[in-house]
Formats: C-alpha cells, sequence, structure tokens
C-alpha cells in the first residue's frame, strides 16, 4: 500500500512537473508573437492620423451598449464618460437589468430622462421591457429599463433596441478613452471580414476621473490594486495580442469590445444561461463563421483602451475570479466538440486544447503540486533539487510574463512613462509569485471543483466612486 501511495504521489508530482514546463514554453511563445504584433501595430500608429476621422461622416455608426445592475455609485459618472468621446455618430443604450439600488432614479435624475413609446425589432431573445426613457439634453442617450435576466439578457435587450451595424459592450463601472472609439471601430473601416475587435482593460484604481473625464492616470495605492494591474498587463499585453497575432483570439472582454451586429444575431445573440458571455459570445462566433464556411477575423487592439474598477479586496477577488473559471470551464465544456477538430482549424486545434490543458486542467495539478510536493518531500519521494527546480518556474513564469508585459506596454503605450511606475510595477511583477498568483491558482481549482454550480449570475462587488481630486484622493 505505501508503494501505491507513493507511486500516486510521484505521478502527480511529475504531472504538476511537466505542467509548469509546458506552460512556460507556451508563454514563451506567446510573448514571441504578441512582440511582433506590436511592433507591427506600433509601425501603423506612425502612418495613421486617427484625428481626421473624429468628425467624418464616412465612419460607421455605433451603438454602445451598457448593462446595468446595482451599479449607482458609477453608471452616471460611465454615462457621462461616454457623451463625451471623440466620434462622429453614435447611440449610448443603458440597460437597467431589474436593479434594486437607485439605479435607474440616479440615470432619469441626472440625464432628466422622460418615458417614451419606443419600438424595438427583436431579433434576439431578452426579458421583458418594462419602460423605456429619452432625454431633450442629448439625443444619442436612451435607457431601458427590463426585468432582471442577467448580463448576457441585457446585451441581447441592447442588442435588439440599437440602431447601427457595430455595437460596444461595456461595464457601468468602466470608463473609456476619449479616442476609444475611433481605434476599436478602425479595422471595420479596413476590412469587411473583420467581425469582432477586442481592446486593453486597465485598473482605474489611482487614476483621477473628474464629471466623467480622465484627467490624470496613476497606479493604485493598494497592494492588491497594484498586484491586478501587472496581472491585467500580463493578460492582455502577452496572452490576448499573441493570441490575436495568431488568429486564434477567443475572449474578447466584457469590459469593452466591439462586434458587427449581424455577426451577433447570427449566433443568437448572448448565451443568457451562461455567466462566461464574453468568451462563449466569440467562441460562438468561431463555431459559426466556420460551419458557415465565410472568411472573418477577429482582432485584439492594444490602444483602444477601458479603465475599469478591480476588486478592492480579497473576498470580491475571490467571488469574481471563482465566477470566471465556472465560466470559462461551462464554455469548454459546451463547445467541446471542437476541441482537436481540424474542421474549426486552428482554434479547434490549438488554442481551445490549449484552454483545455492550461486553463482549465492545468490549476488542478498546479494546486495539487503547491500542496503534495512538500509532503512528498517529507515522506521522502522526492528531493530538494526537484522542489527548487518546480518553484523556481513558478517564479520564473510570472517574471517572463509580467516583466515582458511592461516592458511592451512602456515601449508601445507609455501610459506609466515615469520610472518610478516601472519601478513599483516591476517589484509587484516579482511579489506576484509569492502569494498572489498561488491564491488565484487556487481560486481556479475550486472554480473547478465547483463549477456545476455556475448559474447566470451578476455577481457581486463593492463599488465606489471614481476618484477626482475634489475627494483628496
Amino acid at each position: 500500500m505505501r508503494d501505491v501511495i507513493h507511486g500516486i504521489l510521484l505521478f502527480i508530482n511529475t504531472i504538476a512537473l511537466a505542467y509548469m514546463v509546458g506552460i512556460t514554453l507556451t508563454y514563451f511563445a506567446q510573448i514571441l508573437f504578441s512582440s511582433k504584433a506590436l511592433e507591427e501595430y506600433n509601425k501603423q500608429l506612425r502612418y495613421s492620423d486617427y484625428r481626421r476621422y473624429i468628425s467624418s461622416s464616412n465612419m460607421i455608426p455605433v451603438s454602445l451598449i451598457v448593462p446595468a445592475y446595482n451599479e449607482e455609485a458609477t453608471v452616471v459618472q460611465t454615462i457621462k464618460n461616454l457623451l463625451k468621446l471623440d466620434y462622429h455618430e453614435y447611440e449610448i443604450i443603458v440597460v437597467n437589468d431589474g436593479s434594486k439600488d437607485g439605479t435607474l432614479d440616479l440615470l432619469l435624475e441626472s440625464f432628466s430622462m422622460v418615458p417614451i413609446e419606443q419600438p424595438y425589432r427583436k431579433s434576439v431573445q431578452n426579458k421583458p421591457v418594462r419602460r423605456v426613457y429619452r432625454t431633450a439634453l442629448h439625443e444619442n442617450l436612451i435607457v431601458v429599463d427590463k426585468e432582471n435576466g442577467g448580463k448576457a439578457d441585457a446585451l441581447n435587450a441592447g442588442i435588439n433596441f440599437s440602431r447601427y451595424p457595430v455595437v460596444v459592450s461595456m461595464d457601468a463601472d468602466s470608463v473609456l478613452e476619449k479616442k476609444a472609439l475611433i481605434r476599436i471601430l478602425g479595422p471595420f473601416l479596413k476590412d469587411h471580414t473583420v467581425v469582432a475587435v477586442g481592446g486593453v482593460v486597465r485598473i482605474s484604481s489611482g487614476c483621477v476621473i473628474e464629471d466623467g473625464e480622465i484627467v490624470e492616470i496613476n497606479l493604485p495605492k493598494s497592494v492588491l490594486g497594484n498586484l491586478q494591474t501587472v496581472e491585467y498587463l500580463r493578460s492582455f499585453f502577452t496572452g490576448r495580442i499573441g493570441a490575436a497575432s495568431m488568429e486564434m483570439l477567443l475572449i474578447i472582454s466584457g469590459a469593452f469590445g466591439a462586434f458587427r451586429k449581424d455577426a451577433l444575431v447570427a449566433v443568437g445573440g448572448y448565451t443568457t444561461n451562461c455567466i462566461g458571455e464574453d468568451m462563449e459570445v466569440v467562441v460562438k462566433i468561431h463555431r459559426v463563421m466556420r460551419d458557415a464556411g465565410k472568411p472573418y477575423k477577429i482582432i485584439f487592439l492594444p490602444d483602444p483602451i477601458c479603465w475599469t474598477q478591480p476588486p478592492e479586496n480579497l473576498r470580491d477577488l475571490y467571488k469574481q475570479r471563482k465566477r470566471w473559471q465556472i465560466g470559462l470551464i461551462n464554455v469548454l465544456l459546451r463547445h467541446k466538440d471542437m476541441a482537436f477538430n481540424p474542421k474549426y482549424g486552428k482554434t479547434g486545434m490549438v488554442m481551445l486544447p490549449y484552454y483545455w490543458i492550461f486553463e482549465f486542467i492545468g490549476p488542478i495539478f498546479e494546486t495539487l503540486g503547491y500542496i503534495l510536493i512538500p509532503i512528498s518531500w517529507w515522506l521522502g519521494i522526492i528531493g530538494w533539487p526537484f522542489i527548487a527546480f518546480f518553484f523556481l518556474l513558478v517564479v520564473m513564469i510570472g517574471l517572463i510574463l509580467s516583466m515582458g508585459a511592461i516592458m511592451q506596454e512602456s515601449y508601445a503605450m507609455r501610459k506609466f512613462p515615469k520610472m518610478r511606475h516601472l519601478l513599483i510595477m516591476s517589484g509587484y511583477a516579482l511579489l506576484d509569485n509569492f502569494g498572489f498568483r498561488q491564491f488565484n491558482t487556487i481560486i481556479r481549482f475550486i472554480g473547478a471543483l465547483r463549477y456545476r454550480q455556475g448559474k447566470e449570475s451578476w455577481g457581486s462587488m463593492q463599488r465606489r466612486k471614481f476618484s477626482g481630486k475634489s475627494s483628496g484622493k
């Protein structure tokens, strides 16, 4: 019996080590691809003058959809921000998804909204609409009040009320940079096969936002905020840029993404019984376009930037990340027939298997490694060289990705141009490997164990008003 236990422990330890080696090599490849893509994008920008599109009537009109559930702390500032964007023609559709707080009342009061009769075409399914509101102050602003149905259902209602051929989805606790719409709509103008474009999402904690405008960019003051800042850079500047450059992007963040409306309608809109609706809709687009044999592109850009509020405490972070992992697993299981299926090209043969191995199964073995490797050493099954190599890979993975993302951001975007900012982020890139990474891995492990509990849900997170100079923050 002792030999059997030793054998099982040695097998799990070996799998955990193999996982760490495999993911290290994978991340190296991602950095190489993302660096090349970022260099090419910067070359294009040198010969592009986005300002000439600000008032151009040739730009594609766009519908901004802002689903909102219990967002009274931020929704007014978010809408004020959207009303000031540099773009010729766009509408803002705020969908109040049965909020239980003062979200709707604040919108009606702040923008002098009045009820109207507004017919709409139901291209995709959504819960019943209660009332529709407009204002004489802003003819491009509409508020849709509907029964609670979840974020995906709210987005579907926004699609049904939208008038324009491209829709942009974003969160009600986020703000956009003034030129964000011009940037994210550019690929649709250049290539008719582009069906979706994702933009970068960054942490707004530490930024000064007054009357909806971003007037100063700073790093967060909290440890948790800075760790998430580095994490977001790592995710967007290596993972998503790299995946998009290989034409295998599977996630466009729900906080900021643009889609051709006809593509969303063709896939039936957002899936309402899935909490990972942002990944689900992109995977559905891959499936439907491949099944139909139509050429298409899904693109990610590094500079149409959205600033969003992160979880401010470990409890909210735990709930958010567990929800993300459950959503990921639900999407993978829904589309399991696409994995290793040559019919779906690189998406089916490379990216979906990557998510199965490294994002679904991987955290299980990594977590078991953290637990069982010390036990195995204590039982004399493995020695110090094995332990040292395992944890060296853990640290190396984090540093490779984080420092690579920080350098890419510094070279390409320079939102944090001060040396002090770079040094602080580098310090947190190192600190990330001693607790924060392990915390996230364990959450993903728990999510894998509890994925059957996943259901349509907004989740809950404490919101705060955006910081302004007047607040002294």
